[in-house]
This record gives C-alpha cells, sequence and structure tokens, in this order.
C-alpha cells in the first residue's frame, strides 16, 4: 500500500458526496467521544472494504453511501502503531477543531491519508 499525499479529485469527489449524507451521524459519534472522556482527537477510519481499526459506525450498504465508516481515536491508532508514540504531538498539534471539521482516515488501494473534511453548516 503507497501513501499518496495528494487528495485528487477522485477521492475528494467520492468523499465529499458520502460526507454529506453522514455528517450529521459522525459530528454527534465525535462529539460522543468527546464528551464520554475516550479522547479529545476522534478519527474516523473510512474505506470500501471492511478494516481492523476503530468499530463500524456506518455500514456502505445499510447508509446506501460508496465508503464504510469507523469511530476510533488517536489511542487506538498509537497502539496499533499508525501513529508513532514519538508523533502524537506533531499529530495533536495539526488536529483541527473537532466541532469544525472531521478527522477522516481515508484507507483505498491507493490512497492512505488522514483527511479533515468541514462539517456542512446548517
Amino acid at each position: 500500500m503507497t501513501n499518496d499525499p495528494e487528495l485528487n479529485g477522485k477521492y475528494l469527489g467520492t468523499i465529499s458526496w458520502d460526507f454529506v449524507k453522514v455528517a450529521d451521524t459522525i459530528k454527534e459519534a465525535s462529539y460522543q467521544i468527546r464528551k464520554r472522556g475516550f479522547s479529545e482527537y476522534p478519527i474516523f477510519p473510512i474505506c470500501k472494504e471492511e478494516q481492523p481499526v476503530g468499530r463500524i459506525l456506518i455500514d456502505k450498504q445499510v447508509a446506501e453511501v460508496d465508503w464504510n465508516y469507523y469511530a476510533s481515536y488517536l489511542d487506538e491508532f498509537v497502539q496499533r502503531e499508525l501513529i508513532a508514540p514519538d508523533k502524537q504531538e506533531a499529530f495533536k498539534s495539526t488536529y483541527k477543531d473537532p466541532d469544525e471539521y472531521c478527522c477522516l482516515f481515508v484507507v483505498d488501494k491507493t490512497f492512505t491519508n488522514f483527511v479533515y473534511i468541514p462539517y456542512p453548516e446548517d
């Protein structure tokens, strides 16, 4: 699996199209993760196939979207060595306001990266 830092139009379009449909659910999950004290850094892995990070939040077949959405947070990414322990502070310093942005971890065959996408305005 390679990591391409550039989010091309293919991904941006399909992620944005899906995200509008699921944003309210994800925003509420982000709020609950923070409110319940699990983490101040919620992360939502998305993929088209199953993957082992986080818990399934939105199944693409049930919600009629292109991506499966999982709920996770920084500690799990560190435990699974997806973020090195010595890179936690760097991650935290670039993490965007979780009330305004969703931190997605996009996993696909040719692209794996963190993407911040703003929640749609009401």
